[in-house]
């Protein structure tokens, strides 16, 4: 399995980034999927994750300003970021689970910088 993740770079706050995961396999058999992302100094965090259903679910951080979605027929999950802050500034790792949260994939890691 796996997963190629695109998009990051450098952008002023108040921009916005679009961020994609392509799995090397269908998504649809994954649990879920999702972006997680670390900043210097922190732990890992859950940003946002979708569902094989379509639930998603977004850390309170971003709620408002993130989308999760996925495109089932071309494999991939897309973060679509607005309203950035400086403190959004991480790398974002895309993320799979399968066999029930059991089995977790990670993707390359892709740096958001978000500058004031």
């Amino acid at each position: 399995v796996q997963l190629q993740a695109s998009g990051g770079g450098l952008v002023q706050a108040g921009g916005s980034l679009r961020l994609s995961c392509a799995a090397s396999l269908s998504i649809l058999s994954f649990n879920a999927m999702g972006w997680y992302r670390q900043a210097p100094g922190k732990q890992r965090e859950l940003v946002a994750r979708i569902t094989n259903g379509g639930s998603t679910n977004y850390v309170d951080s971003v709620k408002g300003r993130f989308t999760i979605s996925r495109d089932n027929a071309k494999n991939t999950v897309t973060l679509q970021m607005n309203s950035l802050k400086p403190e959004d500034t991480a790398i974002y790792y895309c993320n799979g689970v399968r066999n029930l949260y059991q089995d977790y994939y990670w993707g390359q890691g892709t740096l958001v910088t978000v500058s004031s």
